[in-house]
């Protein structure tokens, strides 16, 4: 008990260790701007969670961010940077997409609902797989593999979006036709939310944090993820368990892109990933791992992500300091995790170093006390 108490404060201290590095450097960049910086944080604050209505718009944002960063704790377990994910949620749309087209004359909407999510996690688990058996089995880095997967999912969008799903006479960067409400995901009328969409993030929380704590597979991908060489010692097969996390990771990116079509865009855009695969590395590299930190972080970046949207109209910035901020946030934090990893090191190296010198202390009291029996 005492020693996960004390690598729970140590985890808290490293995120609010994080968290005011980041703020620091956010400072700097407004000022930099011409922006006072307690202003732009008030606005951000009440721009996004002002009202009910904009807290609503917040946890529409958290919803994709934690199931993104729920599968890249799969990867990251493992010691795989899946760069991809960001494809994966766009192949989950496209799936979810291609599904609710199928069932637009049906008369058991919930049926094809269900259907398209199914759907949106298999195409996220196909498009990773490519990545996986590209990484196994062809040698190639899964960053470069993510990456360029990711530019053809975008590619594969703008196609549909401009060909074969192109509305009536019409073809633009408005995306798709809108689905009929019958067909989209049940949501509180009055703030547009989808209960069942948050149900979805909570069991998918709960089943990140069993598998990984609590079952073998979880085991495993803590053991090669610690020493790969050393795991085929005891058994194990590093590629199929790199391509099973790849699976888990895409699956939740794939529910992800879904919930954007059916719950919140009720249609197939261009920009429907809205970056939260690459915002999610940052919420998994933030909470430190910690599935139970995943949550906080990333309400936090989805409260930035709506609230920066108010600086433009209330402090008469230019709309693209919004994007400075982020930026300014990735290479923040970023920058401390390279140092908490160099630390980290360094620490390790001393305790060797700590631990060599007691043992060799103790061979030579060792080897005192048999000469001294000798005599």
């Amino acid at each position: 008990m005492t020693n996960r108490f004390e690598l729970l404060t140590r985890q808290s201290r490293n995120v609010l260790v994080t968290v005011a590095a980041v703020f620091f450097f956010t400072s700097l960049v407004l000022m930099i701007a011409g922006a006072p910086p307690l202003a732009a944080y008030y606005h951000i604050f009440k721009g996004s969670l002002g009202s009910w209505i904009k807290f609503s718009h917040v946890i529409k944002s958290w919803i994709p961010l934690t199931l993104c960063a729920c599968g890249l704790l799969f990867t990251f377990r493992i010691g795989l940077w899946n760069i991809g994910i960001e494809g994966q949620v766009m192949m989950g749309a496209v799936f979810t997409t291609a599904v609710l087209r199928l069932g637009l004359e049906s008369q058991m909407p919930s049926i094809i609902i269900l259907g398209s999510i199914i759907a949106g996690l298999i195409g996220g688990a196909l498009w990773a797989l490519i990545a996986g058996f590209l990484k196994t089995k062809g040698g190639v880095n899964e960053i470069f593999a993510g990456l360029g997967l990711n530019f053809v999912a975008q590619g594969v969008i703008l196609w549909l979006i401009f060909g074969p799903w192109k509305r009536p006479g019409v073809a633009s960067m408005s995306g798709t036709e809108v689905f009929p409400p019958a067909l989209w995901l049940p949501q509180l009328a009055s703030l547009r939310l989808s209960l069942p969409a948050l149900g979805i993030v909570c069991l998918a929380l709960i089943l990140t944090a069993l598998i990984l704590r609590y079952t073998k597979i979880g085991l495993h991908l803590k053991a090669i993820g610690s020493n790969s060489s050393a795991a085929y010692l005891f058994g194990l097969k590093p590629a199929r368990n790199m391509v099973l996390a790849m699976i888990f990771a895409g699956g939740f990116a794939g529910v992800a892109g879904s919930l954007q079509v059916s719950g919140v865009y009720h249609r197939l855009l261009p920009a429907i990933s809205s970056n939260y695969g690459y915002l999610a590395l940052l919420v998994a590299m933030l909470s430190n791992y910690n599935i139970w930190l995943v949550p906080l972080v990333a309400l936090f970046f989805a409260c930035l992500n709506v609230g920066s949207i108010q600086l433009p109209m209330a402090l008469q910035l230019d709309s693209s300091l919004s994007g400075v901020i982020q930026g300014a946030l990735v290479l923040a934090a970023l920058g401390i995790h390279g140092w908490r990893r160099a630390r980290n090191r360094g620490q390790k190296s001393e305790d060797r170093k700590q631990k060599t010198r007691l043992r060799s202390s103790e061979l030579r009291r060792s080897k005192q006390r048999s000469e001294d029996k000798a005599e």
